[in-house]
Parts: C-alpha cells; sequence; structure tokens
C-alpha cells in the first residue's frame, strides 16, 4: 500500500498554486510581480512543488465539445470484488474513457465517457463495456448541461 503523506505548504505556494491553477501558462515574472517575489524565487518554489509530487503535471484543459465530442456520459459500474481491478484498468486504457476512479460501495467504479454522438455511445456501451466480465451492474447518466466544471484544486 502507498504511504501518502501531507506536505506543508505556505501560504505565498497556496498563491502560487492559485494563479496556476487559474492559468497555467502564467509566466514565473508575472506571478512574482503578483505576489512579490523574484521570478528566481518562484521558479525555485514551483520546483520545489513539483518534486514534492504537489503539481502532477501542467496540462491544457480541451473544451471536448468543440473538438466532436458532444455526448459526456457517466456510469456507475457494480463488479465483482475479484474482477474490480481488471475492470477498471480495462476500462482507463479505454480512448473514451475520461476519468475512472473506485468508489465507496460495493466494488463501484465511477466513469466519465466522451464520445461524438449516441451511436458511438450506444457502441461504446454494447462493444466495450458490456463485453468486459466481472461487471455485475451498469448505471448511465446523459449530461444535460454543464454549470461548472474545474480542474485542478482551489486551495
Amino acid at each position: 500500500m502507498e504511504e501518502h503523506k501531507n506536505l506543508k505548504t505556505d501560504e505565498t505556494d497556496k498563491r502560487i498554486l492559485e494563479l496556476l491553477v487559474d492559468d497555467g501558462r502564467m509566466s514565473y515574472a508575472d506571478i512574482g510581480k503578483k505576489l512579490n517575489l523574484s521570478r528566481v524565487a518562484v521558479r525555485s518554489r514551483v520546483n520545489q512543488l513539483i518534486d514534492n509530487g504537489i503539481i502532477e503535471k501542467f496540462t491544457a484543459v480541451v473544451n471536448s465539445e468543440k473538438v466532436g465530442k458532444e455526448v459526456s456520459a457517466f456510469f456507475e459500474v457494480d463488479c465483482e470484488p475479484r474482477a474490480l481491478v481488471e475492470v477498471a484498468e480495462n476500462l482507463a486504457n479505454n480512448p473514451y474513457v475520461a476519468s475512472c476512479y473506485q468508489m465507496t460501495g460495493p466494488s463501484t467504479l465511477h466513469m466519465h465517457v466522451l464520445v461524438s454522438d449516441f451511436p458511438e455511445l450506444e457502441s461504446f456501451i454494447n462493444k466495450e463495456l458490456y463485453a468486459l466480465e466481472g461487471i455485475t451492474r451498469v448505471e448511465s447518466h446523459i449530461l444535460l448541461r454543464r454549470f461548472k466544471s474545474r480542474s485542478g484544486l482551489k486551495l
């Protein structure tokens, strides 16, 4: 089992993280101006946040609808306990699966799927999801409208 330890961050680190969550492309110089720090000091703190695993990676947030993934579906997938990890790994490697998490409950996975249209969703469900051994129940929910979508953690 992997050990997790909470690493201490001070208020300056928290403010740097908040600025980067809002704009991951913000330069160290611009962060420094906002926080009254030198560019070198900001770079050093960001590198320490990366080294400590607090910042996992820098990435772009893509609007899925604008790149043709117009159907967003959420699934609750119950599995036989012995099959949970294998099912989760198979789903996590599927290109339609945007996220997959183990949840509390009877060996439950929560999954977010992005597809182009309803025929593609139907194909995913019938040919890829239902084909996996060890799944005992699938419940799906189709996203109608997004009110808030957040990447990153607000501190």
